[in-house]
């Protein structure tokens, strides 16, 4: 057991176990009065939560012994299941305040766009892997894989769900950005999104959407309706201090702060745990982030370095939204904390990253043994007639990250 876990990358295999294990203690802590007011038992959510753990942690393991490279035989029947996914939501899907995000599968309600998050990185880390000897042909090379992102992405929007949108966009130009793509093709998107969003905003605008703005950038001035959710969580931030008023003695979550154990954990992390609590959460982040980019720029297989990119990117910027949200810097849009929030969905489809990413950083390490090995020692000892062969490389030209 031993030997076969030595390849791996064991911050990344501890820490996204031990944020979402810590994200269960959390969802205990914040839910138990809101779900007792709900008319339900104290530890329903607890319960609920520990059963997506326990799904979670077994599609990790087996995400960690699967070779990623068979996603890439797989990438049309992912990107076409994403796409039907969507389309089950709009048609069949539940619709919670005035918002059609979930879908009953075999008993459990999911959010499709958390599962289709990665399997655009999938897609596209496949397509523009392929397309690296003609990458800066815009037509041919970069062109076909965005038709379909923008399906998927309009597909999310008329859900309606704008955050989640912006962060499939995102992923994706950060995925886009790393295969090579010339910089006036880059400026040229650019522009052209700047269009669509130009022609998109006036019909998305609502009296609600509005407010959220208003209540994120002038809280103080509606403080029983627009404002009210943020005031609760920087009270709630503000009562932590330094060390927090220990787990699970937060008043906030007595009903004051709507989203206790969802959108808002980490204001109760901060209430709870203080800013040791915080900084802990935070640097757990932050390191997978960080390793995941390491992991991508190290990878010689621009379909494994894309997909590392990907997945980084996915975490960082769903944790941006979420803290920016808590914290008045960004209007509340429901995006999950990643590994801490509440919710099947998203905890699940990360933990299915964190195994892919794991797996690729597998195969860097035996790329590093290999050339290791492959590498003549100086000196007398070394035989010309016998040293080994390099090992082959399956890439084109290296992508922009790799330079």
């Amino acid at each position: 057991m031993v030997r076969k876990l030595k390849n791996y990358d064991y911050i990344l295999l501890i820490t996204p176990v031990f944020l979402a294990a810590f994200g269960v203690i959390m969802v205990y802590s914040a839910s138990m009065v809101s779900a007792v007011v709900e008319g339900l038992e104290s530890t329903f959510y607890l319960k609920k939560q520990i059963q997506w753990f326990v799904i979670a942690m077994g599609a990790y393991i087996f995400f960690l012994a699967f070779p990623y490279q068979y996603f890439k035989r797989l990438m049309k029947i992912i990107i076409l299941g994403c796409i039907i996914l969507l389309l089950m939501v709009l048609f069949f899907g539940e619709t919670v305040h005035n918002a059609t995000r979930a879908v009953k599968i075999a008993g459990y309600s999911l959010q499709p766009a958390e599962f289709v998050k990665l399997g655009l990185i999938i897609y596209l880390a496949a397509i523009y892997s392929k397309k690296q000897a003609y990458i800066q042909d815009f037509a041919k090379g970069v062109l076909p894989p965005l038709m379909i992102t923008a399906v998927i992405i309009s597909l999310i929007i008329m859900q309606p769900d704008l955050g989640t949108s912006a962060i499939v966009f995102v992923i994706a130009c950060s995925i886009i950005f790393s295969s090579g793509v010339r910089f006036k093709h880059l400026a040229g998107l650019f522009v052209v999104c700047l269009g669509f969003i130009a022609v998109l905003i006036p019909r998305m605008i609502t009296g609600e959407r509005i407010s959220r703005f208003v209540g994120a950038y002038q809280p103080f001035t509606h403080p029983d309706s627009t404002g009210y959710h943020l005031i609760q969580s920087y009270v709630a931030i503000g009562n932590g201090g330094l060390g927090g008023e220990g787990l699970g003695q937060s008043v906030q979550k007595l009903g004051y702060l709507w989203g206790a154990h969802t959108d808002f954990i980490m204001a109760i992390v901060a209430e709870e745990l203080g800013v040791f609590g915080v900084v802990l959460v935070l640097g757990m982040l932050l390191l997978i982030i960080l390793r995941g980019i390491f992991i991508g720029r190290k990878c010689k297989d621009s379909f494994g370095s894309f997909m590392a990119i990907g997945i980084s990117t996915m975490v960082a910027i769903q944790a941006f939204v979420n803290l920016g949200a808590i914290s008045g810097v960004l209007p509340i849009t429901g995006v999950p904390l990643p590994f801490l929030s509440y919710g099947g969905s998203s905890l699940l489809a990360l933990m299915i990253a964190m195994g892919i990413l794991n797996n690729i950083a597998k195969s860097v390490k035996k790329e590093e043994a290999v050339q290791t090995v492959a590498t003549p020692p100086t000196g007398n000892s070394y035989n010309r007639t016998t040293a080994p062969s390099a090992p082959t490389q399956s890439y084109v030209r290296k992508n922009r990250w790799q330079r």
